[in-house]
Formats: C-alpha cells, sequence, structure tokens
C-alpha cells in the first residue's frame, strides 16, 4: 500500500511510514500548590514537637506520630522534586517529554508512607505491647495533639479547597480515582491520615492514662500504623495505573470525536487513542478517513482546523497525531 508524506509544500508517495513536520504546544504543567507548602509548613513545626514530647512522656502513639509527621514532611519535599522534573523539557531520550515524572514520585511517596510511616508505627506499637510502660507527663501529649490537631486541620481545609475546585459534581472517592495531578490528592489524603492519627494518638494517651493501661497507647500505634498502610496502598494503586499509561475519560473522547466527525472533511473517525504524559498533558492518536477529492492543501488545513478545534476546548492536548485515509481506503496519510 502506498504511504504519502503531508507537508506545507509537497505531497509525493513513498513507500515507507514516516512523520512530517511536528506539531506540538507548549508543556502546561501546573506550579506546586499552596497546599503542598501548607502542608510541609506544618509537619516540620508538628514533627519538632511531637518528638519532644514523644521523650518526655515516653508515649508510643506520640513517637509514631513523630514519625508520621516527618515522613510527611519527606513526602511533600518528593512531590515538590517530581513537579520540578516534570517541566523539563522533550529531548532525545525522551521526545514526549518528562511529564510522568510526578506519578513516579507519587508512587515513591506511597512506598515511603507505607514502609517508613505504617512499618516504623506498627514496630513501635509492638516494641510497647511487648514492654509497656507507664505514660509520664501526659499533660503535654494532650496539648502538642491539639495543637497539632489545628495546624493539620488547617493544611486539610487548603488541599480540601483546591481539590474541590478540579473534582466538580464528582464524589471524592471518584474524584481520586479520575483526578491526573496526584499532587492534589496525596496532599489531601496525607492530611486526613494525620487528622485520623491524631485523634487515634489522642484516645490512646488519654484512656492509657486514665486507666493506668500502657497496653492501651500500643494498641493507638498499631492503629495508626494500619492507617498509613491503608493510604499508601491507595496512592500505589492509582499511582501505577497513571504510570501504566492511563487515557482520557469517554466523555473526554466522545467529545473528542464528536468534533472530529463534525469536520466537514471527515468522512468518519476510525480510532482515538489518547495517553496522560502528565496531569495537563494529553497524546492524541487519530485515525480518520477523508472524504472522496480533497486536495493536499484541503487536507492540511482541515488537519490545522482539527487541531484547533480540539485544543480549544480541550487545550490539555499537547501533542497530537493524525493518520489519514481516503474514502476510497487506497492510500492513507500519516500528519503530525
Amino acid at each position: 500500500m502506498t504511504r504519502f508524506i503531508f507537508s506545507k509544500n509537497f505531497y509525493f508517495p513513498l513507500t515507507v511510514t514516516t512523520f512530517s513536520r511536528g506539531r506540538e504546544i507548549a508543556m502546561t504543567t501546573s506550579p506546586p500548590k499552596k497546599s503542598l507548602f501548607a502542608a510541609i509548613a506544618a509537619n516540620v513545626a508538628i514533627a519538632v514537637c511531637k518528638f519532644v514530647v514523644a521523650a518526655i512522656s515516653g508515649s508510643s502513639a506520640m513517637l509514631s506520630e513523630g514519625i508520621h509527621s516527618l515522613v510527611d514532611t519527606s513526602d511533600g519535599l518528593l512531590l515538590l522534586r517530581g513537579i520540578r522534573l516534570s517541566r523539563k523539557p522533550p529531548d532525545s531520550t525522551h521526545p514526549f517529554g518528562y511529564g510522568k515524572e510526578i506519578y513516579f514520585w507519587t508512587l515513591v511517596v506511597a512506598v515511603l508512607i507505607f514502609a517508613v510511616g505504617g512499618g516504623m508505627s506498627m514496630y513501635e506499637g509492638i516494641i510497647h505491647l511487648l514492654h509497656p510502660h507507664p505514660l509520664q507527663n501526659p499533660q503535654w501529649n494532650y496539648l502538642v495533639l491539639s495543637l497539632a490537631f489545628i495546624f493539620e486541620s488547617l493544611s486539610w481545609i487548603v488541599a480540601f479547597g483546591e481539590f474541590k475546585a478540579e473534582i466538580g459534581a464528582q464524589t471524592l472517592w471518584q474524584a481520586v480515582h479520575t483526578s491526573k495531578d496526584p499532587t492534589t490528592f496525596t496532599v489531601l489524603l496525607e492530611d486526613t491520615a494525620a487528622i485520623l492519627g491524631l485523634i487515634v494518638a489522642f484516645i490512646g494517651v488519654f484512656l492509657g492514662h486514665q486507666l493506668n493501661n500502657p497496653y492501651i497507647d500500643g494498641g493507638a500505634s498499631l492503629l495508626i500504623g494500619v492507617i498509613l498502610a491503608s493510604v499508601a496502598l491507595l496512592l500505589a494503586y492509582e499511582s501505577k495505573g497513571l504510570l501504566l499509561g492511563e487515557g482520557v475519560d469517554p466523555h473526554m473522547l466522545a467529545s473528542i470525536q464528536a468534533l472530529v466527525q463534525a469536520d466537514p472533511a471527515i468522512e468518519r473517525v476510525l480510532r482515538s487513542l489518547t495517553m496522560y504524559l502528565g496531569p495537563q498533558e494529553v497524546l492524541l492518536n487519530l485515525d480518520v478517513q477523508f472524504r472522496n477529492g480533497l486536495s493536499a492543501i484541503e487536507v492540511e488545513n482541515a488537519v490545522d482546523r482539527l487541531e484547533k478545534n480540539i485544543r480549544l476546548q480541550h487545550p490539555e492536548m499537547t501533542r497530537i497525531f493524525i493518520e489519514a485515509e481516503t474514502a476510497s481506503g487506497r492510500s492513507r496519510t500519516e500528519v503530525r
């Protein structure tokens, strides 16, 4: 089957598949979210306070909470690194850019939460259950846990406000699953886990002190580890899907197909494939059939028109490849 290369100035048959000139728009990776900076600042201050009070009181749950805040601080820094690396421009080894760096570092964050946060909390809880000792000066625990709850709640409000602006009419869990920007929902899930952990730690310290039962404090540390491990598994699951290459949702794909089909030069849409290269970068491959009798200039104008209309309604389509076939099906041209 004869193949063609389509370009501005020439149109001639070739016997190999090739691409013409590239058509790309600038990467649109979003800047770091203010929720990320708020979470890092809050976690640094809270971690220091928790470790100091854990040393004074000997609370296992408070030590677990200190580890939790330290892990959350590291997670925020890793996400910032992922955002910075994802902005690198395309090069010869990564022609589609580095947008998926943010997905990789989100997976690293999930592993860190599971191994260090969840693992250390469970380990500390087990040690405390095997070698229990009474709490000392629990009033310091109450003070730090109360302050930490206030700061974490403020950070959660900021993260939820940003996330809510992106989810529209979706439920929270639907939005986490469909979101392609892990920075926002990662901070939100971490803050949620932090608030739940603080509540568990407070209950553990309070009941352990009131009932003079150190095993309750150790049990609270174990429960905090379970909470962290659960959040880590959820983040790992979502990151895996993004790293493997998720496409756009069916509604957006149907909208793109309708735009293409409505063009007067298009006979029908044969195939449409998409893949997220980053939170706001999508690769679109279209296989379309042009109407009979179109000249090379008319096909070129149609391609320009299609790209303009698609990006007007879906600006995240940063890279568009169109493989065109004549209505007779005897010749094809690939345009980029």
